[in-house]
């Protein structure tokens, strides 16, 4: 699987560049900056970019600038953004095509090779990964005085918060320790209470979630 990552500070990207690959991935560009960054996905094509959302040149919000950009180009391109911090516009601007394969994770999350390679691995194949944090900041924002998010059980919420951090209904169900076909419930009922239509397609339905709530912010 062919990576570019772009990480600005040098013992970070070296130590991303390390355990990448002892996971099996090739590493075709490891940049530092944006207009870097521009050049590689447009030249090299990569299976996924790794992406620090604060790049040079101007260090705000440059990185996944060029990473939607790219993805402008070519549709569905699968994204990795790192943040030092939760920013919700960030996220929002992340999800707002509609199109899979994307993750926004928090940078302290890279420190567990097994989440990380995980998260990698889930976005490149079309699915996505977000954290926890992130997830709990986009619903806590809209659940206050929101008609529609407010008809859902605290049950419902929990599992809504699970699914948008990309997990299957048997996932939930093991986290929950509940059965599957109770999580399956709640899934049906959240989408309608919701006015969203029912997908078995695990990624469209976190997507369509989130798109949702981003529309009632």
């Amino acid at each position: 699987m062919r990576v570019v990552l772009a990480e600005d500070l040098f013992l970070l990207r070296d130590g991303l560049v390390r355990m990448l690959e002892a996971f099996g991935f090739e590493i075709v560009a490891a940049v530092e900056s944006g207009p870097e960054l521009t050049r590689a996905l447009a030249e090299l094509n990569p299976d996924v970019a790794v992406v620090d959302v604060r790049l040079p040149p101007t260090h705000t919000d440059e990185g996944l600038q060029c990473a939607l950009a790219a993805r402008r180009a070519r549709p569905g391109l699968p994204v990795l953004v790192l943040s030092q911090h939760v920013e919700q516009l960030y996220a929002r601007e992340l999800l707002a095509d509609g199109e899979g394969g994307i993750g926004y994770l928090l940078k302290d999350r890279v420190f567990d090779a097994e989440q990380f390679i995980d998260a990698v691995r889930r976005v490149a194949a079309g699915g996505t990964a977000m954290d926890p944090q992130v997830i709990q900041q986009l619903l806590s924002r809209r659940s206050t005085g929101d008609r529609l998010l407010g008809r859902l059980t605290p049950r419902e919420v929990e599992v809504l918060e699970l699914m948008a951090q990309g997990r299957s209904n048997a996932a939930i169900a093991a986290q929950l320790v509940v059965t599957e076909r109770a999580i399956a419930k709640h899934t049906s009922n959240i989408f309608a209470k919701l006015g969203l239509e029912v997908s078995d397609d695990d990624n469209r339905r976190v997507l369509a979630v989130l798109a949702y709530l981003d529309r009632t912010r």
